[in-house]
């Protein structure tokens, strides 16, 4: 069986995005991740996966890493009721993923395209991002540009929003 970064990787050829993977040891901590990913020039993002209340609803929220969010402000936007962060089984059965690999890359995994996705709409000046590529043991590096190709081969509903 092919492993999460694998196909992470042959997903992004598929669509001829470039991309740099900078394998480590797993990072326990976003803290000390991103002592460790200092030397990377690039925006660095952190992604959230949510749930509405009735369970029906999922999703991704994606950030600057040092980026706060109002999660009350959320749920006033989505007109969902309350949202919290989705169990490791639904993160499992949506995007395929452990709980501290969450990234856009899952999306590939969400072939049903059951989740929404959410972008600081402040990434759009950003020349490169980075995310997990499903992974604990890497980081991977590819143009804004070729995230915004990602997000619309994902088939999944996705939009940029302002943080408040």
């Amino acid at each position: 069986m092919m492993d999460q970064k694998e196909s992470v990787i042959d997903f992004l050829k598929a669509l001829d995005i470039d991309y740099e993977i900078h394998e480590h040891e797993p990072l326990p901590t976003i803290e000390i991740a991103m002592e460790v990913w200092k030397s990377i020039e690039s925006t660095h993002c952190k992604n959230l996966f949510f749930r509405n209340h009735k369970g029906n609803q999922h999703y991704l929220v994606i950030l600057e890493s040092n980026q706060k969010l109002d999660i009350h402000d959320l749920e006033k936007r989505l007109k969902q009721g309350k949202i919290s962060f989705a169990s490791p089984k639904r993160m499992q059965k949506y995007l395929g993923i452990e709980p501290g690999s969450v990234s856009p890359f899952g999306l590939i995994n969400d072939v049903e395209n059951h989740t929404r996705v959410f972008v600081d709409k402040a990434l759009q000046d950003t020349d490169y991002v980075t995310f997990l590529p499903n992974a604990h043991d890497a980081i991977l590096k590819i143009s804004t540009k070729d995230f915004i190709r990602l997000l619309e081969a994902s088939g999944n509903a996705w939009e940029f929003f302002e943080l408040r």
